[in-house]
């Protein structure tokens, strides 16, 4: 090869390599299929007995949301709130069907003075016809073990589908479950309780997503993870289902002496961030490992939120904030958006009755800035 054929092929050669580079970095990484939403969740209808509620979510709160820069709503729904039941006996399955429209109508002008503000509502049914996380409520049937329950179930997903068919999906989204598991007595909140195999999951899940579908082929549906919401499903992954992940994770922080979350918890060891914990030493690795498969579903293009996280007011101010950080940070890097729970109370940013906290004066309520600070850098 001469002088010139040579300086010719290694320029183009060079060329080629420089070309396939470039086009190596330029190629996308993808991206989650959900919007990166940021926000809170809002409780009004959290108790499934109507007169146990709290305060209004009002549309002063709502704008103060979008203000702050704040674009996503979950709204966990116990559905006997909007039942037209004898609330003096125990419900019985038939009774999972008397759906009361004036309670409804509760729900839709919730919806309307968020939607006046640009925030986008996830509609959660927190308990489902035959499960919920919490006890408080006799449930007359099991979601996992009873066709009745599943029927009931998909019944009422069909019946907010419809009613809402006209809404864009832009402005809402359904989350079937919160935080599901086999529980062995679903009236005994202490019972042993593992995750719901995974094909049973799909088939509750694909159910409901059918019953949705049929009306609004649209609308986005999110699933939470299994074992309470922690782990991944890679059953419903080829469904056009997204999924939610939690940011309670290691609940030693989350939920230090929370009497519902912990057997003996006047006893429970100090939290500390990073540090020494009990028999753990808890970390920013141990957060990262813990989102690492939520992180790989959105790289396989399935849509990822947090639909739920933050910490009760028992934990030490200074220590929320630094591993809430990490939380927020490693959600962020994974392109995930996440809800607090709550807006208004004990997790919340305002009103959570910390002992430890300079608060500062919102309208009426205690605003807790900094906390306020560390979720607008994510939002």
């Amino acid at each position: 090869m001469n002088r010139r054929n040579f300086i010719t092929n290694t320029a183009l050669t060079a060329t080629a390599l420089s070309l396939a580079g470039t086009q190596a970095w330029a190629t996308p990484q993808p991206k989650n299929k959900l919007p990166q939403w940021r926000g809170f969740n809002v409780l009004d209808f959290f108790s499934p007995n109507p007169a146990a509620t709290r305060d209004a979510t009002t549309e002063e709160h709502f704008e103060w949301m979008h203000d702050w820069g704040f674009n996503f709503v979950r709204v966990p729904v116990a559905y006997p709130y909007y039942l037209d039941i004898d609330r003096t006996k125990d419900i019985k399955p038939d009774d999972t069907y008397k759906i009361n429209l004036k309670a409804v109508e509760q729900i839709d002008a919730l919806l309307e003075k968020a939607h006046k503000f640009n925030l986008h509502i996830s509609l959660n049914l927190h308990r489902a016809p035959g499960y919920c996380i919490n006890a408080g409520f006799h449930e007359p049937f099991n979601l996992w073990k009873d066709q009745a329950a599943q029927d009931a179930f998909y019944h009422h997903w069909n019946f907010w589908a419809k009613r809402y068919k006209g809404i864009s999906h832009d402005k809402l989204s359904f989350d079937l479950l919160n935080e599901p598991a086999m529980r062995e007595d679903m009236n005994n909140q202490l019972s042993k309780s593992s995750a719901v195999p995974g094909e049973l999951y799909r088939k509750v899940a694909k159910g409901a997503l059918d019953a949705i579908h049929k009306e609004n082929p649209e609308r986005i549906v999110i699933a939470d993870g299994n074992e309470v919401g922690n782990k991944v499903i890679p059953e419903l992954a080829d469904l056009n289902i997204s999924q939610s992940c939690r940011g309670y994770m290691p609940g030693a922080i989350s939920h230090y002496k929370a009497p519902w979350a912990m057997k003996d918890p006047e006893h429970a060891p100090e939290p500390k961030w990073p540090g020494q914990v009990g028999d753990k030493y808890l970390s920013r690795t141990m957060l990262e490992e813990y989102y690492k498969p939520w992180g790989d579903l959105v790289q396989k293009g399935v849509g990822v939120h947090c639909g739920e996280c933050g910490c009760w007011n028992k934990t030490p101010h200074k220590v929320f904030l630094a591993w809430f950080g990490d939380v927020l940070d490693i959600l962020n890097q994974h392109k995930i958006g996440f809800a607090l729970w709550e807006f208004i109370g004990d997790f919340g940013v305002l009103d959570s009755r910390r002992t430890d906290v300079a608060y500062e004066d919102w309208h009426g309520h205690k605003l807790d800035r900094e906390l306020l600070k560390l979720l607008t850098k994510h939002a």
